[in-house]
């Protein structure tokens, strides 16, 4: 991490808005543990989803929808112009945290509003428009893949594909949203993308900073497995002769784990977890007929992560036969490390350092939209802290104080790049 450090200055005007609007927020689907339950899709996504079109409409925004659920709230400032998007997502895991994606998105919108305006005050003359963009089930808990909306956006999925895909329940994401009302068919002429989002891990807070500046993302390899074995008695079959699922199931869950131990270096860490599992017919008395799970690697590098990936699939083989069991991969979703815009990233120093806030460096452990968005056009990727790291869970937190901070750098950093300090003029 590289670390530059100023005297943060005092927030700028619009401070108790944001919090006021945060707290309204954060009443959507809200847990008894202080987190959010607003799965994509469900009525409490809606919920959100018409919030933040009364919030931006309230104050001049425009809001559209395309064919898969994606939320823009458009300011022309240039009739014609492309647009200058930012954005997150509203969705979030089951028992999540309030900030998690949810963040980025009022951060977004507040600045777009503030920078309304600044250039209603008068000053200098906008080169774009403003889009604030909330992308559809960027968590991928209840319909798989995660970061699907963006995914369409940038062509990495067809909306077909997308649309027929169904929860476990048997729903598809088309049903869903046309239960919630919000799709559509409008398009957008995109020439750069900023995100901020809190860091769901440590690395600011552990070294005293405000913002973290993304030069790059981990690489991901996360496959579905099932695993097929036999129903049986579990009194009455004896172990020679049975086909566990579970047991192979298990296998692979300890196997990942001591990938990542034997992997994992002081340069190179590896990241390996499995994070959904489902089991057939999930009886007390009956072996395991089949077991489906969610295998995910990470690394900062290629050739570690290709290593890893690797020894994953010769464990798959002998854990088949040792179990005596089928294993069977299915889809997979697939992303590699890959560096965000340096023009971006020092021009969001400078501005980080005009507000006398402190910044550093880092990488993003997690998938984001930006993730995506950063293979089609100039994309800036900031973080916020979050304390002790904690995320994916009711527990998340980042201060009002860092928020804020965040909300005063992403303001600043618009105006530069709807002025063209950032992508060229058309």
């Amino acid at each position: 991490m590289t670390i530059t450090t100023r005297q943060q200055a005092p927030l700028g005007s619009g401070a108790g808005a944001f919090l006021a609007d945060f707290h309204s927020m954060s009443t959507f689907g809200a847990t008894a543990g202080g987190g959010v339950d607003r799965q994509a899709g469900t009525a409490e996504d809606g919920q959100t989803r018409n919030w933040f079109r009364g919030l931006a409409e309230g104050h001049g925004f425009e809001v559209r929808y395309d064919a898969v659920g994606n939320q823009f709230a458009l300011l022309e400032l240039v009739p014609g112009a492309p647009y200058i998007a930012m954005g997150s997502h509203l969705d979030s895991q089951p028992l999540g945290g309030r900030f998690d994606g949810a963040y980025g998105v009022l951060a977004a919108v507040h600045a777009a509003i503030r920078l309304q305006q600044r250039l209603a005050a008068g000053g200098s003359a906008p080169q774009f428009n403003v889009a604030v963009v909330n992308w559809f089930n960027e968590e991928g808990c209840r319909f798989k893949p995660s970061m699907m909306g963006s995914a369409v956006f940038t062509g990495k999925l067809s909306a077909e594909h997308v649309l027929e895909t169904v929860d476990p329940r048997g729903t598809s994401v088309r049903e869903a949203l046309e239960s919630i009302g919000t799709i559509g068919d409008f398009s957008l002429d995109l020439a750069a993308y900023l995100e901020i989002h809190i860091e769901q891990g440590r690395s600011l807070e552990d070294a005293g900073l405000t913002i973290g500046l993304v030069e790059s993302t981990w690489g991901a390899n996360k496959y579905e497995f099932t695993v097929h074995g036999e129903q049986a008695h579990t009194g009455a079959t004896i172990i020679a002769d049975r086909h566990d699922a579970l047991l192979g199931a298990s296998a692979l869950v300890v196997a990942a784990r001591e990938i990542a131990d034997g992997f994992s270096t002081e340069e190179h860490a590896v990241i390996t977890s499995c994070g959904e599992f489902t089991v057939y017919p999930n009886s007390p008395v009956v072996v395991a007929s089949r077991v489906e799970l969610l295998v995910d690697l990470r690394s900062t590098d290629a050739e570690v992560l290709a290593a890893a990936d690797a020894e994953l699939h010769r464990r798959i083989a002998a854990i088949q036969q040792s179990a005596a069991v089928r294993i069977e991969q299915g889809a997979q979703h697939v992303w590699g490390a890959k560096a965000y815009d340096k023009a971006g990233m020092s021009l969001a120093a400078e501005c980080a350092a005009d507000l006398g806030l402190s910044y550093g460096t880092v990488r993003t452990l997690a998938g984001h939209d930006s993730t995506n968005l950063k293979d089609l056009v100039p994309t800036i990727m900031l973080f916020v802290p979050s304390v002790e790291g904690i995320s994916h869970n009711e527990k998340e937190l980042t201060s009002d104080d860092d928020m804020l901070a965040g909300v005063d750098l992403l303001t600043e950093l618009l105006g530069r790049v709807v002025e063209g300090a950032f992508v060229a003029v058309p």
